[in-house]
Formats: C-alpha cells, structure tokens, sequence
C-alpha cells in the first residue's frame, strides 16, 4: 500500500496538469487557432467552428476519463476498487472513450464526403484507431476488474 500511496501522488498532479492545461487548449488556444486558420485560409473559413466544436468536445471527453481516473484513484487509496463503486466510473470512461470515438467517426466521415481534403481524414482515420484500441482495452481491464472483484467478494464472505 505504501508503494500505491508513492504513486497516486504524483498521478494526481499529472492529472491535474493535464485537466488543467485541457481547458487551457478549450478556451484560449483552439479558439486562436482557428481564428488563425480561418485568416491564413479564407476558402476553409468556414470549417473554423465545426472544427472548433469537434476539438472541444473531443477534449471534453479526455477531461472526462481525467475525473473518473481521479476517483478511482480515490477509491484505490481506500482500498475500495475492487467494489460496485469502482464500476461506475470505469463504465464512465468507456462512455467518454464511445463518445469520442463516434464525434470523430461523424467527423470522418463529414471530411470524406463533403471536403475531400486529404490530410485531415488520415489524421482522423489514425484517432479512430487509437480510439478503438483504447476502448477496447478499457473494455477488458474492466472485465477484469469485475472479476476481481467478484473474487474479492467471494474470498471476503469465506474469511
């Protein structure tokens, strides 16, 4: 335990760097960007505000799967992750990675058929696949946490 408490420390920090610096890319940085896009290429000017919106949003979720790591950080700290509660917020972050993967499946599909640009579709091809690596290996951990849980709950009601 004194070796988890070493680490979640640190995590957390991280974590809250990194939520922190999200919000700093929503609010200042991306609208900048696309303010500057729309100025250096007017025949894309109108692409600034879905792309603002999608980035955002795609953001968004990141913050999301930052809280609930968060709090199971919390609960692996009081020795409760292998509890019901942790399942909430595992499930919680398999929402955030679908949705994620859905906004950027919508908007691959929106810059294959109707912009016709190529760069930004292999960018979002290459998102989609990591996205879906992602999901699906949070899909597992979280199989396996139930698992252990499930022992944890066994081996509790044989003690």
């Amino acid at each position: 335990m004194i070796t988890t408490r070493r680490v979640v420390g640190p995590l957390r920090f991280l974590l809250a760097v990194a939520f922190a610096a999200l919000v700093l890319a929503q609010v200042v940085f991306l609208p900048a960007l696309s303010g500057a896009m729309a100025e250096d290429s007017p025949e894309l000017a109108y692409l600034r505000w879905p792309t603002l919106v999608v980035a955002v949003l795609g953001l968004g979720c990141v913050q999301v799967v930052i809280v609930c790591t968060w709090k199971l950080l919390t609960l692996v700290e009081d020795d409760r992750i292998f509890s019901a509660a942790s399942m909430a917020w595992v499930d919680a972050i398999v929402g955030a990675i679908a949705a994620a993967w859905l906004l950027f499946l919508g908007t691959f599909v929106w810059s294959v058929v109707s912009v016709g640009l190529p760069g930004p579709p292999l960018v979002l091809l290459l998102l989609l696949v990591a996205g879906a690596v992602v999901g699906l290996l949070v899909v597992v951990m979280r199989a396996l946490l139930q698992q252990a849980t499930t022992l944890r709950t066994d081996m509790e009601a044989v003690i």
